[in-house]
């Protein structure tokens, strides 16, 4: 695939808000790219530019190898599907889907075999003579998406087009979403601010934070391998350490000492060395949490530990534990929960212990305190509801 749609140093102001500074990235030709991020990071703004609804300051925009950026939106071969659905109340569900066609002026036959063709698609040729009113919020959903694609634009511009969806409605649309994608092979670029929708339909990802873009990469390497402090907190839950390293005891691995801690293994994939300060982190579903201690292994880690909180949550039991001065959060998940093990309960003594492969060292290093995740989680009260659904 080539490098179809391509932003270059494109910047973006609002009065004295930066909205965008200097994001450049390229996506693929019938790539599903998202851009991921908190409220305010951007993501909607160069959503806008692209569809040509806003002028970058700087920087330029290309398609197909051509510069759109001054173009008008009518003029850019690009559709946008939006939140709201932005339906014609008036219309039928066919009047809807046929409506840009209509206004490019296509024949008649031409028009009912490409409505026809989408209400396959989308599985409503039962619905076609309904109005939007008479119809689900996924079902209006559908239809927008559909409106969109009928004229067969370059680009698909989506923009949080699931946010109006109650949860499970949400799930089942993931699905059909993708699976439209793979039936029409135009490229889709899809904001959202939900990591379960960008890491559940993304060929790629760009997360984003206040105008610039931390990590690209697809949903697996961001998770397992985020750059940033940033990255691994937006992208699932992780615990983090802030220490030094302190000794090379093996090839490929480092010691890192954390203070209030001891001692930690970590795979060295960046070349640190003895004295150099560094972030570590550790995603809760790497730990390992037991009544008994591990068998002895030279690339495990091994912590001492006591639970200070419970919370069964159906498919797994999350467990926060304290480790010396640190209090860490893991889960379990229940395979054969309490078939072949003794159940732990609040306030045990237990062992946690993680493979050194586990911990992911991140790109840049600050204290945890100046990244604002610094301070200890509180602990609940001891009068544990979770403690008596262990019982």
């Amino acid at each position: 695939m080539d490098e179809f749609l391509e932003f270059k140093h494109v910047s973006k102001r609002f009065g004295a808000v930066r909205a965008v500074e200097n994001v450049s990235f390229s996506v693929k030709r019938g790539e599903f790219f998202s851009l991921l991020g908190p409220s305010g990071c951007g993501k909607t703004t160069l959503l806008r530019l692209m569809a040509g609804f806003e002028q970058p300051d700087t920087g330029s925009i290309l398609l197909d190898g051509q510069d759109i950026t001054q173009l008008p939106p009518h003029h850019r071969s690009v559709n946008t599907v939006f939140q709201n659905y932005a339906l014609f109340p008036h219309l039928s569900v066919r009047e809807n889907i046929a409506f840009g066609l209509r206004v490019a002026r296509k024949p008649r036959h031409e028009i009912d075999a490409a409505v026809d063709q989408m209400l396959k698609l989308i599985q409503m040729e039962d619905k076609a003579d309904q109005r939007p009113h008479q119809i689900s919020g996924g079902q209006k959903q559908r239809v927008a998406i559909v409106r969109a694609l009928i004229n067969r634009p370059r680009v698909l511009l989506l923009d949080e087009p699931l946010a109006a969806l109650d949860l499970k409605l949400r799930q089942r649309m993931l699905l059909e979403l993708d699976l439209i994608h793979d039936q029409v092979g135009i490229t889709f670029l899809y904001v959202t601010h939900d990591q379960g929708e960008a890491m559940s339909l993304s060929d790629r990802m760009a997360v984003m934070q206040a105008g610039k873009i931390e990590q690209i990469g697809v949903p697996a390497e961001v998770y397992e391998a985020p750059r940033t402090s940033f990255v691994a907190s937006f992208i699932g839950d992780t615990n983090f350490f802030d220490g030094a390293v302190a000794e090379l005891p093996m090839p490929d691995y480092c010691q890192v000492r954390v203070e209030g801690l001891g001692d930690i293994l970590c795979y060295n994939d960046k070349q640190k060395t003895p004295g150099d300060r560094v972030n570590l982190s550790l995603r809760p579903e790497k730990f390992h949490v037991t009544v008994d201690p591990p068998q002895q292994d030279a690339r495990l880690n091994v912590l001492h530990a006591r639970v200070e909180d419970i919370i069964y949550a159906g498919n797994h039991t999350r467990f926060w534990v304290r480790a010396g001065d640190r209090r860490l959060s893991t889960y379990q998940q229940h395979r054969r929960y309490h078939l072949d093990e003794k159940p732990i309960r609040w306030g045990d003594e237990v062992w946690l212990w993680w493979d050194a492969d586990s911990g992911y060292m991140l790109d840049d290093y600050a204290p945890l305190e100046e990244r604002g995740i610094g301070a200890p989680e509180p602990v609940r009260p001891a009068g544990h509801a979770a403690e008596a659904r262990q019982a």
